[in-house]
Parts: C-alpha cells; structure tokens; sequence
C-alpha cells in the first residue's frame, strides 16, 4: 500500500525491465515513466542512472526508483541511496519481495521444509565459477546443500552448467533436485525441474532464458499439486489484448489477471464530451416532459452525472421519471455514480431487447423518451419507440473516436505474434483496432476473439473476424466465462 501511494505521488518514475510495468497505471496523470537498462532499450549505465535520479530530484520532482524484488538484494538500490545521500537527497526505501521467494513459491517449491530443509543460501551466479578465486564457496555451498539445505541462485542461466558441475566436482550429488524458473511469479513463468546434472541441458531444451531463478536442493524434489495454485488458474500463460477504453478496462483486466492471463491494454478508443451540451442540458433541466430517460450505457452515466453537476443539481432531480438501462454494466453504473436503480433493464443487453421491454409493458404508447447516447449510437432504440407511439429526444451525452496510436507494447506483441486472444467489448473497438493496425491487420487474422454480443460480433465479421466466443450474458464477466470455456475445452 506504500508502494502504490508513493507512485500515484510521484511526479517522474524510473523503472527497470524486471518492474511489472502494470504498476504504471498507478502513476498520476501527466507522470513522466523512464525505462532504464539494457533490455529496456534505454542502454543507460548505472551512473547515468544515478544522475538522473539526482537530477530530477534537484529539479524538485517527487522521484520514484521502481525495481523489481527486492532493491538490496543483488541489485543496486543500496549504491543509489549512497550516490544521493552524497548528493545531500534524502530517500525512503520501500521494500519489495525478492524474485528468489516469489518465483519458487509460484512454481510450486517451497525453499524451506522443516522435513527436509532448514537453510537457505542465496548467491549470484554472475561471477565465472572457474576463476582462481571466486567469492562463493562451492565446497561450503556443496556441503551445505548435501546437509540439507537450499541455494538459490540469481543471474545463474549464463553459467549454469558450469556451476552444477563445479557443484558436483565439490561433492554433491549429480542426481540432486533441480529448478529453473523464468518470469518468476508473472504470467509469461515458465519452469523446468531436473536433476542437477540435466538441469543445465533440460534449460536449454526448454528454451528456457533469463530473467530466471535457479534451485538446487531437496526441496525441488517435492511434486504436491496443492502448492501448484499459481499455474492452475484457467488462464494462465495466455496474452489477452483489452481493447476497450483506458477508463473503462479496470473491471475486465482484473479478472482476466485474477484468472492468470498476461494483460496487454490497448485503449483503441477515447471518449470525449460532444462539442455543444446546450441541447443535453436544457433536456436535462426539463426532465419533468418526459417519462423515461434512457440510458444504453456506463458512459452515459457519466455523462448524466456530469451534467448534473455542471447544473448544479443531483439525483433528486431525476424523482419524476423512470429509468431504462441497458446490461448490468449501466444499471451498476447509476446505482454507484447517482444512487439510483433502474425500472428496466432487459434479459438481452441489446438496445432492441430495452425498446422491446418497454413495448411489451406497454410503456411505449403516448409516452416522451429522452435517451442520452453515443454520437455513433444506432438508431434501432428510437426507431421502435416511434413506431410503437413514443416521442423520442436523443442527444449524444459523449462522443467516441479513435485512439491516436497503440501502445508500444501492445504493437510488439502482435508484432511478435505472441497474443492467444483479443477482448471486443463494443463494435467501435473492432473497428478501431482494424484501423490503427492497418497493414498489419493480418497479423491478428489467427488469434482467437471474444465478442461481447451480437451486434459487436456482426461487425466484426464485417471486418473479416469470425469471434471465437461471444458472451453469454452480455457481460464482462459473460466475456470471461466464454473464454474460459473454449480454453478448458481446447486443453481437453
């Protein structure tokens, strides 16, 4: 919780490569994000980071140095407070868990058993283990593992066969457990267990690279599947691209990480105010001409509420008419935006099925609608007011457009082919990603797709995309319950 307070306070963020980036989207709006190290393409050595760091707290910037694990364990958080504690910059450190207990522990090992293993060494593989002098000390560390310990080594995958075989030479038994574990606790882990001998080869075999965790000793031996929670969910190792609006994806990115998935956001839209709310808010003000007010989704909500506000009025405004709301989405949008519940809300999330409800409780006939909508909004919902009687007002509350461009990470993991499913939540985000993608559009053409209903599903087939699933209910969690289904389906 400090850690996340720290970021929504700070004004630049200086991040590495092994820093969950998903922690970014806790930054405040407007927070300068620095990526630094080799594999973050930034290149910058560890003086020029230090300089940074010193630089932008001298300009008065709140700064906040995010690592991954824990700073002081093999990485150099301790040589950056040094460097701006000479600087006269005063820091606070916030600790983290270290890869050596998160990535076991996510790979089912438990580095200590009071049965098998009572310590636990933790040493750094960087060095060359055949150098006349190293600074571990293979006999000790042999002897300590063969008594009943555990090692845990970081930065070992260069050198891993060399080490097990100087393990071995220092007395430990060929045949003892073995793991490797890459992308420790996230959704990309993958693990390999062996025993020390194969271990090295088995790495190889599995393509298996850094950034890993190396461990060797009995506890690597234990197979209990209890203890395999993390890789058992039903999504995970799968890449799920959201492209439903930044403000809007929070719901969905939760469940499907929740579920195991490695979440890529690609807001494909934005979601703006109309150009002229005159006519919204003088429709608004004299809601008492109509009978209903028609709200077909959670960003007119927002819209509603918004104007509320701007004339200086709240729900009570609202007592003298009855509310349609299309999905649960909108209904549970009103209910914590303005406290209200819905009259209506139809089985179907279509806007035929709310105009057909009203129909058939005969509330159509003679009856004055006012429906705050999307400037793209089709025009089924008033069409079928109209011809059952109804007098219907619509004005768009909000506007939708295109995004600017895809974020960077999400364009390297189409590029890279490495997506197994990509989330529809409206027609416009088909359209839209088709568009920002352009020629390479085809790249998507064999990923599986998950529609939010049918109305989204015909237009992505429009756009030569047959869905993989359509939710059933129309709902972010109908969207993941599909999904579900075809993966437990497809793994048999």
């Amino acid at each position: 919780m400090r850690g996340l307070e720290a970021l929504g306070q700070a004004d630049v963020v200086v991040y590495d490569m092994l820093a969950n980036r998903d922690l970014l989207r806790h930054t405040r709006p407007g927070a300068e994000c620095i990526a630094v190290g080799q594999r973050e393409g930034g290149g910058r050595d560890q003086q020029r980071i230090n300089e940074m760091l010193l630089e932008h707290a001298r300009r008065g910037c709140r700064v906040v140095r995010l690592k991954g694990g824990d700073p002081y364990l093999f990485g150099r958080g301790a040589e950056e407070m040094a460097y701006l504690g000479l600087h006269g910059i005063e820091c606070e450190v916030i600790a983290g868990v270290t890869a050596g207990i998160a990535a076991p522990m996510a790979a089912g090992i438990s580095l200590t058993r009071r049965d098998l293993a009572s310590t636990v060494t933790f040493l750094t593989g960087h060095e060359n283990a055949e150098k006349c002098a190293p600074s571990v000390d293979y006999p000790a560390l042999a002897a300590m593992i063969r008594s009943g310990g555990t090692a845990c080594l970081y930065m070992g995958m260069g050198r891993l066969d060399a080490i097990a075989k100087r393990l071995v030479e220092c007395g430990l038994d060929a045949g003892t457990p073995a793991a490797a574990i890459q992308w420790g606790h996230t959704p990309r882990q993958r693990s390999v267990r062996a025993a020390l001998g194969t271990i090295a080869a088995r790495v190889v075999q599995k393509g298996l690279g850094p950034p890993s965790i190396v461990v060797i000793g009995a506890v690597c031996g234990v197979d209990e599947p209890s203890m395999m929670f993390y890789v058992r969910r039903a999504l995970f190792g799968r890449c799920v691209l959201v492209t439903r609006t930044r403000s809007q994806a929070s719901l969905l990115v939760r469940i499907l990480a929740d579920l195991g998935a490695e979440v890529i956001e690609a807001p494909t839209i934005e979601i703006a105010p109309p150009p002229d709310l005159a006519p919204v808010d003088k429709a608004i003000a004299e809601i008492d001409r109509f009978d209903w007010i028609l709200l077909t989704s959670p960003n007119a909500v927002e819209g509603l509420a918004r104007r509320l506000d701007h004339l200086e009025r709240d729900s009570r405004h609202l007592a003298s008419v009855r509310i349609g709301a299309l999905g649960d989405a909108t209904a549970e949008a009103l209910r914590g935006r303005l406290g209200l519940r819905a009259d209506l809300v139809p089985e179907q999330f279509v806007a035929e099925a709310l105009a057909d409800a009203i129909i058939a409780r005969r509330e159509a006939s003679g009856r004055k609608f006012l429906w705050l909508r999307a400037d793209i909004a089709r025009a089924t919902l008033r069409d079928r007011l109209v011809e059952a009687g109804g007098y219907v007002l619509d004005h768009s509350v909000y506007v939708t457009r295109p995004a600017g461009s895809l974020p960077q990470r999400a364009l390297a993991a189409v590029r890279e082919r490495r997506l197994d499913w990509i989330t529809f939540t409206s027609s416009s985000t088909a359209k839209y990603l088709v568009e920002l993608l352009g020629a390479e559009a085809e790249l998507i053409q064999n990923v599986k797709t998950a529609s939010i209903g049918p109305i989204t599903s015909r237009t992505m087939r429009g756009l030569g995309m047959e869905p993989t699933v359509e939710a059933s209910p129309s709902s972010m969690e109908g969207l993941v319950e599909a999904m579900m289904r075809c993966e437990g389906e497809s793994r048999g």
